[in-house]
């Protein structure tokens, strides 16, 4: 059987194995697939960052339907690419306060966009569009991604410094 024919619970089963990702904090899944051998010094960083970063770094993202990404923030811009499965929309709150969403995908007639860049430092979260649906992503990162960089916070905090954007983010967080 072809993978458009299988059932969707198969081919996510298929993609998590064959592409062997693990739970993501944020929610759903991933794997790095590139770290730079190269390295950027500490000093020619500027003070958010602690030590020395990987030039840039990759991963796979798989989100489900029932799974979101909830709202984080790390210091690098992201570069999002679309592979396959439902487009996603890629909430964003910027450090202004401003939130929009953009569609990542592949009809382009639509409106959506197969690459988003979400700049350093806003706060980002994303949702399959689809019902009973997958998507699967790339997520492209310079200064590479460092642990050390990701904040996720929780509920009441991102109300605290947005209120006027609760809603969203009640829907979007874990507590």
């Amino acid at each position: 059987m072809s993978q458009s024919l299988q059932p969707k619970s198969l081919q996510l089963k298929q993609i998590i194995l064959n592409l062997r990702l693990q739970h993501h904090p944020e929610g759903g899944f991933f794997r790095e697939t590139y770290r730079s051998t190269g390295v950027i010094n500490p000093e020619s960083l500027n003070s958010q960052y602690n030590g020395f970063r990987n030039y840039s770094t990759c991963i796979y993202f798989l989100l489900t339907s029932d799974v979101f990404s909830a709202f984080h923030r790390i210091h690098q811009d992201e570069i999002w690419h679309f592979y396959i499965g439902s487009p996603i929309y890629l909430h964003i709150i910027t450090e202004d306060g401003e939130y929009s969403k953009t569609a990542i995908g592949c009809d382009i007639a639509q409106g959506q966009i197969p690459q988003f860049v979400v700049p350093g430092e806003s706060w980002f979260a994303a949702t399959v569009i689809n019902s009973d649906d997958y998507s699967l992503l790339g997520c492209t990162v310079s200064p590479g991604f460092d642990f050390s960089d990701f904040e996720l916070p929780s509920r009441n905090v991102l109300i605290e410094r947005f209120p006027q954007h609760k809603e969203i983010i009640t829907k979007l967080t874990r507590d």
